[in-house]
């Protein structure tokens, strides 16, 4: 039983000495945005995850789980697809608060950062 014990508590140890993943933290996204002239997007994936399950974006909304395999564009955005299904003015804020989303540093790299080093979105 003490055997079981220090194994479960080395297991847990192990987990919470990896790093943050995308379920944590804050997503840095910048296909186009910095191409297109404005600051890439942060999305608090955290934030997100809080309020609702993961097939809310995942399956209903049609975001595909792998990094970099989405392709959204403002259009998308704006025609009530992808995060549009809830950013539309009712639900959450519209696409025309741009600054709310495209919020990182230029500059900064794409990819999962806690959520304390981007200060989370409209907050740089």
């Amino acid at each position: 039983m003490k055997r079981l014990a220090c194994a479960l508590l080395l297991v847990l140890g192990l987990f919470m000495a990896l790093p943050a993943g995308a379920e944590y933290g804050d997503v840095v996204l910048d296909r186009n945005s910095t191409k297109e002239g404005v600051r890439p997007v942060v999305f608090p994936h955290w934030f997100h995850r809080i309020r609702f399950r993961c097939k809310v974006c995942h399956s209903e909304l049609g975001f595909r789980m792998r990094a970099g395999a989405n392709v959204v564009r403002m259009d998308d955005i704006i025609n009530g697809k992808f995060c549009g299904m809830c950013h539309n003015g009712q639900v959450a804020w519209s696409p025309e608060r741009c600054d709310l989303c495209h919020s990182a540093k230029p500059g900064v790299k794409p990819g999962i950062y806690g959520s304390s080093e981007t200060k989370g979105p409209g907050k740089w």
